[in-house]
């Protein structure tokens, strides 16, 4: 079963337990007389999910290639009180129009993953379904299997405590909440980073009590972003987002550092490890053209990888219709160039915009500008060209 154990971290409980003494996953996965039914939940906390997110889905889309039922747990009721996993201190809780904002375009995103056509093979659910309608005595049951201290024992409430950083009661409730899904649907294994490990626990232990036989945890890598040190994270600016276009993902994911290239091709491709070029940078062009296609197609994804590669030649030799487009509509001219690169999105700030022009790093049609107070009279001087960030921002500036 190597499409089991490619790029899992962990399976547990490793070895059969008292309660299913004659049992691992194998065991069961050979075994069985019906499908599994695999479980991932995610919380629609933001609007994009990014590669690194992709990672459970594409292992949910192996258990179906298995033959197993994919269950998708879109927590829209979760994501209100938000997972505490690995935060020093509490979430913003969201509101139910903002979680149901984030959540509209989750299953757009993972369609090119999962397989969406055969019968049998998914079920998407709603944890606001169940969750919403518990009642107090449910509430208080579910809290009643878990002890203050085992809750302290999480990863980042144990810390956050010795350090005196407040905990709040409501926190505790996401790992029950979360676990009670397991029990609603009835998972056989459940997905998750390797951060998920105690949020999983919880669902064995709450099938446990509800005379379930309790789900299988298999556990995943956190993928390293694009800047090759933090995991890859919206806020740090070092993810490839599945709604990228694909210019934009080719072009984040062929800088991807030699030391992550057989990271991401094990968890971002079905690719053979053992038939991957000795050359790093052939390495990174087969990356990014591979996961491109997933996502776009083969025929867009050679278009960016040829896009790319004149925009690192320059003289404006783009194929425009793969650059995202930026309309000048929005400028009030005579304007100045740094005041454009940060209204186009390329920059976060006018004062990013204009460091990175005292760096060297913004073109105009592959032409360096290091003039910081460069400015233009009217639309028509930039009608047409392209406006690039480094190597892998760009934008085509249009009406």
């Amino acid at each position: 079963m190597d499409w089991l154990n490619r790029g899992t971290n962990e399976i547990f409980p490793h070895q059969p337990d008292s309660h299913n003494p004659d049992e691992n996953l194998v065991q069961r996965l050979l075994n069985s007389d019906r499908p599994l039914r695999v479980k991932l939940g995610i919380d629609p906390t933001g609007s994009d999910i990014h590669v690194g997110h992709s990672i459970p889905v594409r292992k949910l889309r192996a258990f179906q290639d298995a033959g197993h039922t994919a269950v998708l747990i879109i927590g829209d009721f979760t994501a209100r009180i938000g997972d505490p996993t690995g935060k020093s201190e509490v979430r913003r809780q969201l509101t139910e129009a903002e979680v149901a904002a984030n959540a509209k375009t989750y299953l757009d995103q993972v369609r090119p993953i999962l397989d969406f056509d055969t019968p049998g093979r998914l079920e998407i659910r709603y944890n606001s379904e169940w969750l919403s309608a518990l009642d107090l005595a449910k509430i208080q049951e579910l809290l009643a299997t878990m002890t203050v201290g085992q809750m302290l024992a999480k990863e980042g409430f144990a810390e956050r405590y010795e350090k005196g950083n407040p905990i709040y009661l409501h926190e505790f409730l996401y790992p029950l909440m979360q676990g009670y899904d397991s029990v609603v649907v009835e998972a056989d294994v459940e997905l998750g980073g390797t951060d998920q490990k105690f949020n999983i626990a919880v669902g064995r232990d709450l099938q446990r009590h509800f005379g379930m036989r309790p789900q299988f945890g298999l556990l995943l890598p956190i993928l390293i972003g694009t800047d090759g040190v933090q995991k890859m994270s919206k806020s740090l600016g070092n993810y490839v987002a599945l709604t990228d276009d694909p210019l934009t993902m080719y072009s984040k994911l062929e800088k991807t550092p030699d030391h992550l290239l057989k990271q991401y091709f094990e968890l971002l491709t079905n690719l053979p490890l053992d038939r991957l070029p000795d050359n790093p940078r052939e390495c990174q062009k087969l990356l990014a053209l591979e996961v491109v296609s997933q996502y776009h197609g083969k025929e867009a994804a050679i278009t960016a990888q040829k896009a790319a590669e004149d925009l690192v030649k320059g003289g404006g030799k783009t194929q425009t219709d793969v650059v995202p487009e930026f309309s000048l509509a929005s400028v009030q001219f005579p304007a100045k160039l740094f005041f454009i690169v940060s209204a186009s999105g390329l920059c976060k700030s006018s004062s990013d915009a204009r460091r990175q022009i005292q760096g060297g790093a913004v073109k105009l049609d592959g032409d360096r500008v290091d003039q910081v107070d460069l400015t233009f009279q009217s639309a028509a001087d930039l009608i047409g060209r392209t406006l690039s960030v480094g190597t892998k921002r760009f934008v085509r500036l249009v009406e």
